[in-house]
């Protein structure tokens, strides 16, 4: 019995169907540990405001001088750092999945992605099109997989998130140095936390976009699945009779 099941699943792989449902998971963990990070980011920069700016000053005192961090500061560039580590790991699932789920989409269905593979990667760096190119490629992937279906509204949530914090300048990449935003946050820390909500709200809404996309493609790979067991007994069945 197992073994007449596991034919099938074996048959739909050799067609260039990816596993999708375990990348899914990781990449949503992913995104919301990275959200994890800007929270707790966000709490050191309210930490900092509430403590005030030394009278030394901020870190940087500009023409290449720096004076010694103090606790609270330190702490901070190791909350950053460890925050660019999560948004690292994110950004490495989330590129891989984005592979997977356009790859399924054009194998499940036959239909040419709407976008080229090269913009998975360059449609986040190329001025103008990383606006809406890896909207884009998502949406396409779930639209051609489940073209009955409306798009959730979790994927238009968590890009639009994105682009705010990107045209911002502070997302989730910061322009400016670990001091810098130390500096700013003894000076003016609204505009911090209203990106970090930004990017937090954008992992959230990211993971549940995640979700749904890989949730459809499960299902309509499960379907061909079951759909190449009947049609295989029915052969069988045939050839007996």
């Amino acid at each position: 019995m197992n073994e007449q099941i596991a034919e099938p699943a074996a048959r739909y792989r050799s067609l260039g169907v990816r596993p999708i449902k375990l990348s899914g998971q990781l990449t949503a963990g992913a995104l919301l540990l990275a959200g994890l990070a800007w929270v707790v980011r966000a709490v050191w920069e309210v930490r900092l405001a509430v403590a005030g700016e030394p009278a030394s000053g901020p870190p940087d005192q500009g023409d290449g001088v720096h004076r010694a961090l103090n606790g609270l500061e330190d702490s901070y560039h190791l909350v950053t750092s460890l925050g660019g580590g999560a948004a690292f790991l994110c950004a490495l699932l989330f590129l891989s999945w984005m592979w997977r789920v356009r790859d399924n989409a054009r194998v499940l269905t036959g239909q040419a992605p709407k976008y080229a593979g090269i913009w998975v990667y360059l449609g986040w760096l190329v001025p103008v099109v990383n606006l809406w190119f890896p909207r884009g490629i998502v949406a396409d992937a779930f639209r051609t997989t489940a073209p009955e279906r409306k798009l959730p509204v979790s994927v238009n949530v968590w890009w639009g998130l994105w682009v705010i914090g990107m045209l911002g300048g502070v997302g989730i990449i910061y322009r400016d140095s670990t001091d810098e935003l130390i500096a700013r946050a003894y000076s003016e820390v609204w505009p911090l936390l209203v990106s970090d909500a930004a990017v937090i709200g954008a992992a959230v809404a990211g993971a549940f976009a995640v979700r749904a996309v890989t949730a459809v493609q499960v299902e309509r790979i499960r379907q061909g699945q079951r759909q190449g067991g009947v049609a295989e007994s029915a052969a069988v069945g045939t050839a007996e009779g």
